[in-house]
């Protein structure tokens, strides 16, 4: 632990204290405000590996929603495992978590409760998590209503929006459909609104979607959503992560520039 508040504060408070009670005093305060940067940076900086159990349990949560768990869900599993060089111990765990999520009384909520924690204030990480299950949820093409309550649910507990949600899906070749209600911000559900399962866009992804952004936005919504998503996307905040997501953060950044070029020579500016 770094005491440099510490150190400084009790320097302080011997010059101002005149004596050793005015040491003592600001010591303590400097000690306490120590403590809190700790926290702080343990926070934005969470244990490598920590996410393995609650992710690959809520997989096969997800996996098994609408009551069978097909192989192509099975192979993402396993796909992660191999691309983040998962072996030994820490396999066994995440073989047994996924085959636990499938069980009917799993808890999806601690699963997902795990994940928040986990990631704590850091938006790159919950959007690397909800890439994953993403993955899984669209891994037989149109999603069933029940894999994305748990998509949606665990959006919600990230603090990621419809909209970043919208987007997400966007970079995977994925539509929303706005026109049936798919296009409204929040979680609640209105009439005849909620999320409607994706079509496979065969035009490639529409740019305004990948940024998050309504078509009719002027310069500046579309300036500031840019910088907003590739500063949180850019693989050098990743940290800890594995290369794998690291690598997914590249492919999102590039998708992200990729969007932004395409809308800046649209509307030519700069």
């Amino acid at each position: 632990m770094n005491y440099t508040y510490t150190l400084w504060f009790a320097l302080a408070g011997l010059m101002l204290g005149h004596g050793f009670a005015g040491a003592a005093v600001g010591g303590i305060i400097g000690f306490v405000m120590d403590n809190l940067r700790l926290s702080q940076r343990r926070s934005a900086s969470p244990e490598a590996g920590g996410f393995v159990v609650p992710l690959f349990s809520l997989l096969g949560a997800v996996a098994k929603a609408d009551g069978r768990v097909s192989e192509a869900e099975i192979a993402v599993a396993e796909r992660m495992m191999a691309r983040w060089n998962l072996d030994g111990d820490l396999r066994k765990r995440a073989v047994a978590s996924f085959n636990r999520g499938k069980q009917p009384d799993f808890d999806v909520a601690q699963s997902i409760d795990e994940l928040r924690r986990w990631a704590g204030l850091r938006r790159d990480h919950a959007f690397s998590m909800l890439d994953v299950v993403i993955e899984t949820v669209l891994a037989e093409g149109n999603p069933a209503p029940e894999k994305m309550a748990i998509l949606r649910q665990l959006a919600f507990a990230l603090r990621i929006s419809d909209m970043e949600l919208m987007a997400l899906m966007a970079m995977k070749g994925y539509a929303w459909n706005a026109a049936a209600g798919g296009g409204q911000r929040g979680y609640g559900h209105g009439p005849g609104g909620g999320y409607v399962p994706p079509t496979r866009n065969t035009q490639g992804p529409d740019p305004y979607a990948v940024l998050g952004i309504a078509r009719d936005a002027d310069d500046r919504a579309v300036k500031r959503a840019y910088r907003k998503l590739i500063s949180e996307h850019h693989p050098d905040r990743l940290g800890d992560l594995p290369e794998e997501m690291r690598k997914r953060a590249e492919v999102r950044a590039s998708e992200i520039n990729a969007a932004y070029e395409r809308i800046k020579s649209e509307r030519g500016f700069k």
